[in-house]
């Protein structure tokens, strides 16, 4: 009644996943509210109406023998239990509790916000977790999505109860979020138990709506620090369709020839053959609207130019000349048989589950995203090379001006 959709993938496994997930993440922040949505998600576990303070959530979570957890990306805010198949039931009280009408109590804030602010200091403190901070911005500039989920430690501060709940009330929309059981479920209770216990999400009308993506404007940042290491990021926009599932795939095969793997191009030419980095590899993302490709690289600052312009040159080849059938095999094969692995963990397989529902409003079944990546052709990668933005965005944290990467 409350709209909020109920999904379940059966899986052979002893354990089930709950999941909870709502379009709530950072990209749907105004921009005073940067960071809101994560600090919400620390606030729930802060108890519920019958699982009242932090204690009781979590010590009840560990009598279940159950790992409990939460995540928040640009895309989505999702909260999720794993339990054995047993003790499905006491799990999903446990979790429709405290995340469906959680407290929000107002000393708990206040204490909450300096864990926050430790964490925001904790990662502007670590080279690689800023360059990736860095390249968001580089690549989407003033707009949510180059804004950092963890939002700057002076709104943390200040962030009201009143703002937090009326965010909550806002974004929290049955209609677009999901619940997903997922695993063994032979234990999940009956349709109308399961009715009572996510009816405790309230029922909210949609309200709330996130920014289209920018135009790509790329961007070059360097965060300078005196050190010997430099951690790169390269930002490229595809040409790929995001809301289209083969073409997700396409571009899944393509990152993985370039930097998924070590038998990637960018593993074998920039670690094996030069030994320029320690660390690179190639990620390939895809919001609701836009597509993104980000090389990465960590390695001796003395290095990190010459890897750049190599880096570059690869895209570049493989812009022009394509991928080797050979290569697009390899990568095709690799890229589903860790599709596959990843899918024996249920909570993967939610998580999955929850991205193409609540981002994409797509088929959840996980035996068709497999498919999809061994269906994927040598014609549909060599498409993706192609359509690799010839200008891309820059990041790097350490010793440089930006002048070096022009």
């Amino acid at each position: 009644p409350n709209g909020l959709p109920l999904y379940r993938v059966e899986l052979p496994n002893r354990s089930t996943t709950v999941l909870v997930a709502f379009d709530a993440g950072a990209r749907t922040e105004r921009p005073e509210e940067n960071g809101m949505a994560h600090f919400l998600e620390h606030l729930v576990f802060k108890g519920g109406e019958k699982y009242d303070n932090y204690r009781k959530v979590n010590q009840t979570a560990e009598q279940m023998g159950a790992v409990l957890n939460a995540y928040t990306s640009h895309d989505l805010v999702a909260f999720h239990i794993t339990c054995r198949a047993e003790v499905v039931a006491e799990a999903i009280d446990l979790l429709t509790d405290f995340v469906g009408r959680p407290k929000i109590d107002p000393e708990e804030l206040d204490r909450e916000r300096g864990v926050v602010i430790q964490e925001i200091a904790r990662a502007h403190d670590q080279p690689a977790v800023l360059a990736e901070q860095l390249i968001d911005r580089a690549a989407f500039g003033d707009h949510p999505l180059g804004r950092p989920v963890l939002g700057p430690a002076e709104h943390i501060r200040t962030f009201t109860r009143d703002a937090i709940l009326a965010f909550r009330r806002r974004q929290w929309v049955g209609a677009r979020g999901g619940a997903f059981l997922v695993g063994n479920l032979e234990h999940v209770p009956e349709d109308n138990e399961l009715v009572e216990l996510f009816g405790r999400f309230p029922s909210i009308s949609a309200n709330g709506a996130s920014e289209p993506a920018p135009p790509f404007a790329p961007t070059t940042l360097v965060e300078q620090r005196d050190s010997n290491q430099s951690h790169l990021r390269m930002s490229y926009r595809p040409s790929i369709d995001p809301r289209v599932p083969a073409e997700r795939a396409a571009l899944t095969v393509y990152a993985t020839l370039l930097g998924g793997s070590m038998g990637s191009r960018l593993f074998d030419e920039i670690r094996e053959q030069r030994g320029l980095a320690y660390s690179v590899y190639a990620v390939d993302h895809a919001f609701s609207d836009v597509p993104v490709l980000q090389l990465a690289a960590g390695l001796d600052s003395e290095k990190c130019i010459e890897a750049y312009a190599r880096m570059r040159e690869i895209v570049d080849e493989l812009r022009k000349d394509g991928p080797t059938k050979e290569e697009v095999e390899r990568a095709r094969a690799y890229a589903a048989g860790r599709r596959v692995l990843a899918f024996e963990n249920t909570n993967a397989v939610a998580r999955h589950a929850a991205t193409q529902k609540v981002v994409f409003g797509q088929d959840i079944d996980p035996d068709k995203a497999i498919e999809a990546l061994d269906a994927v052709t040598y014609e549909q990668v060599a498409e993706v090379a192609k359509g690799i933005s010839e200008e891309f965005s820059v990041a790097c944290v350490g010793p440089h001006e930006p002048s070096e990467f022009s």
